[in-house]
This record gives C-alpha cells, sequence and structure tokens, in this order.
C-alpha cells in the first residue's frame, strides 16, 4: 500500500473526498492550514476523484481531469510505490489559489521535475486510451454495411495482381472454396517476393506460368523458399483474425503483434450462412476513432501538447541522439530499387524516405508503390535490378499521380502527430528539419498504436 494526501487549497467552509477507491463514498477532510487534506492507503495504480465542497462537486483544475462516458468529469491520479507525497502538509500552501466564484487559478504549485511528471503522464494517458478502447468494439469503426473485395485462391497470380491494382488494394482476402473460408490475404509484399524470384533467375514462376499458377500455389511455394526450417508451423497455424465482438484494443493488439496492416474481421454468430468475413480492422480506423473520443475533452491530457520529440516514439536518425528500437533507413533517387524493397522486407516496415546528397527529404516510397508495375504488366518488361529507385517513382506517378508527402517537425506535439495520421490515406509522418528538411525520423501509424497501448 502507499501512502497518498488528498489536498483541496481553493477554500470553503467544508470539504470530503470520494473516488473510485472508496466506492464513490464521501470520506471527511480535515483542514490542515488553509487546505483541506486526507491521507490514505491505496494501492499501485491508476484512480478518479472529485471532492465535495460546500455542497458542491468540484474539481482540482491543476491536476488532470478526465471524462467518463456520462459526461461525468473527475481528477485523475497515478499511484506508484515511489511516492513523495506520503505526509500531511502541516503548513498551509501559499503558492496556490483558486477563485471559489470564477473558478480561475491565481497562482500555481511547483510541478514535478519533467521527465518524472512527463513518465506519470504517459502512464496516465496510456491507461485512458486502453479504457476507451476496451469499452468500444470493432462496429465503433467500421461500417455494419459495406463492400469488400475478395477473390478466389484458384485465380491465375497475374490476374489476382492485375484486379489489385486496377481496385487500389494493397492487400486482398482470399477465399479457398473447398474449406468454405477466408484462408489468407494477398499483399503487395507478395507482388515483390514474386519479383525478387523473376527477376534474379531463381526458378519460381516463368512470365507464361503467372497466367495459370494460382494464388494458393504461389503461397505454397512462398512457404517452401521463405519459410526455412519451422515450414511445417507455418503451414498449421491458421489465418489470423478477430470477431466482430472483440473490443478494439484487443484488435490493435493482434495487428501490431502479428505485424500486419489489417486483420480480417469475423462474425461470431455461430449461425452464419455464406461468407463469414464482415471487413477489415486496420490501425487508420482505429486512431480515427480514438482521437474523435480524445478530442471531446483535449484539456484532459497534458501529454497530447508534449513535443514529440520528448515522448518515446517513433524511429530517429542517428543524428538527433534519440534511440530508437530500429535502424532508420533511407535511399538515394540512384539507389536500384531492389536494394531499396529489401530493406523494407528485412526491417519489416512500409516505407522508407528518399532523400539527396545533403539528406534533405526528396520523397517516399511506400512497399504498395509496387503495385504501379502492375498496369498493362510493366514488370514482365523491365529487369528489376537494373530499375532505380528514381525510374520506379516515375512510374508510380504516371500510374496514380504524385502525392504529397506527409511531413512534421519534432517540435509538433503528440495531438498534432495524432490528428496527421487520422486523416485517410495518411500512413506515416516524416519528422524533418524545417529549414533544410534534413530527415530526422519517421513516425508511422503503428509506432503511434504502439506507443498509445504501452
Amino acid at each position: 500500500m502507499v501512502h497518498r494526501c488528498f489536498a483541496w487549497p481553493f477554500g470553503g467552509q467544508r470539504a470530503s473526498l470520494c473516488g473510485n477507491f472508496t466506492g464513490w463514498r464521501e470520506y471527511p477532510m480535515m483542514l490542515v492550514g488553509a487546505e483541506f487534506q486526507l491521507l490514505l492507503d491505496l494501492p499501485p495504480g491508476v484512480y478518479q476523484y472529485r471532492f465535495l465542497v460546500d455542497g458542491v462537486w468540484r474539481c482540482d483544475d491543476t491536476k488532470p481531469i478526465v471524462r467518463d462516458e456520462y459526461g461525468m468529469i473527475s481528477n485523475e491520479v497515478l499511484v506508484t510505490l515511489v511516492e513523495n507525497n506520503t505526509h500531511l502538509q502541516l503548513e498551509p500552501s501559499s503558492n496556490r489559489r483558486m477563485s471559489m466564484d470564477d473558478g480561475t487559478i491565481l497562482a500555481t504549485m511547483p510541478t514535478e521535475p519533467p521527465s518524472q511528471n512527463s513518465g506519470v503522464q504517459i502512464v496516465v494517458f496510456r491507461h485512458r486510451v486502453s479504457e476507451i478502447l476496451l469499452h468500444n468494439t470493432i462496429y465503433d469503426v467500421v461500417p455494419v454495411s459495406s463492400k469488400i473485395a475478395i477473390l478466389d485462391a484458384r485465380l491465375p497470380v497475374k490476374q489476382a495482381f492485375n484486379i489489385m491494382h486496377d481496385e487500389g488494394l494493397a492487400l486482398v482476402p482470399l477465399w479457398d472454396d473447398g474449406q468454405g473460408t477466408i484462408t489468407g490475404m494477398l499483399t503487395a509484399s507478395d507482388f515483390v517476393l514474386i519479383l525478387r524470384k523473376l527477376q534474379r533467375n531463381i526458378r519460381v514462376l516463368g512470365h507464361e506460368e503467372l497466367e495459370m499458377h494460382s494464388v494458393s500455389a504461389w503461397k505454397e511455394a512462398k512457404l517452401q523458399y521463405y519459410g526455412g526450417p519451422d515450414v511445417a508451423v507455418m503451414q498449421r497455424r491458421p489465418l489470423v483474425h478477430v470477431k466482430d465482438s472483440d473490443n478494439l484494443r484487443a484488435v490493435a493488439l493482434t495487428i501490431i503483434q502479428n505485424e500486419i496492416s489489417s486483420v480480417p474481421i469475423f462474425k461470431s454468430s455461430t449461425d452464419i450462412s455464406g461468407i463469414p468475413l464482415l471487413n477489415l480492422a486496420t490501425l487508420p480506423g482505429i486512431l480515427k476513432f480514438l482521437c474523435s473520443k480524445l478530442q471531446e475533452q483535449p484539456e484532459g491530457y497534458a501529454i497530447l501538447q508534449n513535443q514529440i520529440s520528448s515522448i518515446p516514439i517513433g524511429t530517429w536518425s542517428q543524428h538527433t541522439g534519440r534511440a530508437s528500437n530500429r535502424q532508420l533507413r533511407t535511399s538515394r533517387l540512384n539507389a536500384p530499387l531492389i536494394t531499396c524493397l529489401d530493406f523494407l522486407l528485412e526491417d519489416r516496415v512500409s516505407s522508407i524516405p528518399i532523400v539527396d546528397d545533403n539528406g534533405s527529404l526528396l520523397d517516399v516510397y511506400a512497399l504498395s508503390d509496387i503495385m504501379a508495375l502492375a498496369k498493362n504488366d510493366i514488370y514482365t518488361r523491365i529487369e528489376l535490378e537494373q530499375v532505380t529507385v528514381e525510374h520506379a517513382l516515375e512510374l508510380q506517378y504516371q500510374v496514380n499521380g504524385r502525392r504529397q508527402c506527409h511531413t512534421c517537425l519534432s517540435t509538433s506535439t503528440l495531438l498534432e502527430v495524432l490528428e496527421q495520421l487520422s486523416v485517410p490515406g495518411v500512413r506515416r509522418l516524416v519528422v524533418i528539419e524545417p529549414m533544410t528538411r534534413f530527415v530526422q525520423g519517421i513516425i508511422s501509424l503503428r509506432d503511434v498504436v504502439t506507443f498509445l497501448l504501452g
């Protein structure tokens, strides 16, 4: 248990405290000097509480504030094993006052050291994010009725990739008629792996065989060539999926832990006729929903105003002096495209910044951009080993037009980053130096959701 002192220093004749740790029962507070105080023993955790001052429910505006699903506001506190506030303050606090009439703060108490305060903010914020996601299901982020593309696993590989390009799809579920269910996903990574084998003269499928070779046959061949000693295990592993009854936190964790970009949602009802697939769950949809909830009360989350440079999120250049779980890779326009693709597959990331000789941002090449080579069978008329990143980007522009490269600064706030990434079509932000556009880091949707879930 941890000693925790709760204080109300803003005046009044009588004050009581209640919270989820008291079952919301009122506990009288003792007047010590000029403020009311109450010392309680609590186990470590995150708690909500309110004050009853002269018969009026009040919150301390200098402390974190949260709002529940009914609109009721409360203060929130993180209780840890290391507590500075372990005894009653016997001297009155002279450096903070709040008017009981208009609620304005005239002065504030000294804050905790930035590093400790930031750590507490992160823990409290993650707790609130988890609560939001735990109390909502997939129906809050995907429409109940919508169209979704599904490909028959018996389709020829060439036809399948042509359909994906024409429909603007980076991935698509595969239907196995024999099993009567969705058994896998066809992705842009599959297209890359096929091209690598074709172009490096390691025979998997000849160009003419792409006309006849089925997607299911390719999936089996991929296991043999890329599965290594765990092929048998991979073949037995069922399709990663979620159910429509799962909460959003479980769905987000499934996507992150399995390092996938989306996950099929299966209907949980046992009385299902036809295809059990409801839709695909994606991180953009979950983040957009979460942002809408956070924006209902942004003042209750102080960490949203912190600069991203002070938050452990994203991948950063060594020049910034920040530690990252993986190396920040960049590429040049004259670099071979095959090298760029290898980086993306090896690092299991979706994009790589393209820079000039000074390290300044020019563009971003995404794994999904490879689908541009499927138009009019461009891949059959080029030698991938000879294609540069510049040529690949030009093909992308010709097929899909030029696009905006989404960026932010190291001084951008977490709220600004969340708002940018919640915009449809934005999958990542390149962190740049404002004057030179020098690439300092990259923050992806996966980075953000991983940080939020802790």
